[in-house]
Parts: C-alpha cells; sequence; structure tokens
C-alpha cells in the first residue's frame, strides 16, 4: 500500500457530507456557543492558578451556582442540537443564565461564557428551518421517439422583460394617468 492510495475511497466526503447535511437542518451554531458559554463558567470558580510560587484560588462563595448555571448551558446546547423545535426557549434561557452567571460566576467566566453564551442564545432565537427545495417532476417524453428530453441552454436563452409591452410600471398608483398626479391622498 503506498501512500498516496486512500484508505477508502470517498469515504471522507461522504462522512462530511452527512454532517453537513445534519448540521444545515438545526441550530448547530448556536447549540455549539451556548455548550462553550458553559465551560469557562464552570471552571473559574473551582480553578487554582499558579503565579510562580503563589497560589491563587478563585473560588467564589457562590461555587455551586456556577456549577449550576455552566451544567445548565451545555444541557442547552445539546438540546439545541437534538430537539430544535425548543429553540427558542433554550435561547432566552441562554441569554438569561449568561445575564445571571455576570454576579454570580467570576463576571460570567471572566466575560468569556457571558459574551458566548449572549451570541449563542441569539442565534438560536433567530434561527429558522430553511424550506426544502421543491421537487420537480421528471419531464415525460411526450413523443414516441423515445430520444433524450430537450434542453434548455440558460446562457443563450434571451430574457422577457418583466411588464408585459403597454401594461404601466407603476405600482404606487400615484400615476398621472390615475389622476393622483404624484400626490398620496391620505383618505
Amino acid at each position: 500500500m503506498s501512500a498516496e492510495s486512500p484508505a477508502a475511497p470517498g469515504q471522507f466526503a461522504h462522512r462530511r457530507q452527512q454532517f453537513r447535511a445534519w448540521r444545515g437542518t438545526r441550530p448547530f451554531w448556536a447549540g455549539l456557543f451556548v455548550m462553550i458559554s458553559g465551560f469557562p463558567i464552570m471552571y473559574f470558580p473551582y480553578a487554582h492558578l499558579q503565579l510562580g510560587g503563589l497560589t491563587v484560588a478563585m473560588a467564589t462563595t457562590a461555587g455551586a451556582g456556577s456549577l449550576i448555571i455552566g451544567v445548565l448551558l451545555v444541557v442547552l446546547g445539546i438540546t439545541l442540537w437534538f430537539q430544535q423545535h425548543v429553540r427558542t426557549f433554550a435561547g432566552v434561557a441562554a441569554i438569561m443564565l449568561g445575564l445571571v452567571s455576570l454576579p454570580v460566576s467570576n463576571f460570567g467566566g471572566f466575560i468569556v461564557g457571558f459574551l458566548f453564551a449572549l451570541f449563542g442564545g441569539a442565534m438560536a432565537v433567530s434561527w429558522a428551518p430553511g424550506v426544502p427545495p421543491a421537487e420537480r417532476p421528471a419531464e415525460q417524453d411526450t413523443t414516441d421517439e423515445g430520444g433524450a428530453p430537450e434542453v434548455t441552454d440558460y446562457d443563450t436563452t434571451l430574457l422577457r422583460p418583466v411588464n408585459p409591452v403597454g401594461e404601466p410600471n407603476d405600482l404606487s398608483g400615484t400615476s398621472p394617468v390615475n389622476g393622483a398626479n404624484g400626490r398620496h391622498s391620505a383618505g
């Protein structure tokens, strides 16, 4: 087996396309941001930083509250991935938990967790499922010749005018033809 031969032809590309299709049907990035926001909020109240020979304890009196907020944010991020229909609730809850983490958890995980929670929650609230493309029916061969269907070359097709000839282009109803003469009437 040489270094240039692939292990499985097309396997990586196939898995990548499957992941891309899965990711496109849910608020993936919102869930990822909300999950990421939970980790600094959970971590910093229990962290001990070493500065030379000096140990700085970051523990707060609300360490349990920070842990609960962080765990809830991670759970909300996973929920956004697998239960898309609760995206509005999960987004609003992530924003609220991010705001609560400011006074409870070392300024929301030193602002990092707070910002990720705000952005992820806002993305979750604003996400809308896409409309699947409409399936076009297969063109049936109406001739009994059995040949290939005719193909339209869109690069050489002439463009038709937007308005048929003789139809006015004014949609506001203020043309001189109807007597409005550019003025809008209040009723």
